[in-house]
């Protein structure tokens, strides 16, 4: 086979791929949830104690996923006129965690609002 055959190919299979995928997911409701924290055992425990609130309500729970964490880093002169080459570096890392809920039902997203987590845990809920 040529190098262009395979190019063609490749593409074929990915597209009937996602297509299968969407037809699987087609009448599913599904509640994601992304939890953000600087400390990462906080973030930890807040994941859990949502997990074990929506195994309360049975619940049908995929995750959590971790996600890359986030690195900003911040670099800042020592002195302010004279040793211009010393430098200082900082850095702040955002963890990051997501869980599916699938077919949630009214308990477990009231349960799931009332919730009362730590703070510094930033939660982005979305409906999919």
């Amino acid at each position: 086979m040529t190098t262009k055959e395979k190019t063609i190919k490749k593409p074929k299979v990915a597209k009937a791929k996602v297509v299968a995928k969407d037809k699987k997911q087609e009448g599913k409701v599904i509640l994601r949830i992304r939890v953000r924290a600087y400390e990462s055992k906080i973030l930890d425990a807040s994941v859990k104690q949502i997990m074990d609130t929506a195994m309360r309500y049975d619940a049908k729970i995929v995750g959590p996923i971790p996600l890359p964490t986030e690195i900003k880093k911040y670099t800042v002169n020592r002195a302010s006129f004279i040793y211009k080459n010393t430098r200082e570096q900082f850095e702040i890392r955002v963890h990051k965690r997501l869980i599916d809920i699938i077919n949630p039902s009214a308990n477990t997203i009231e349960a799931l609002t009332n919730l009362s987590l730590p703070s510094g845990v930033d939660i982005d809920v979305k409906m999919l």
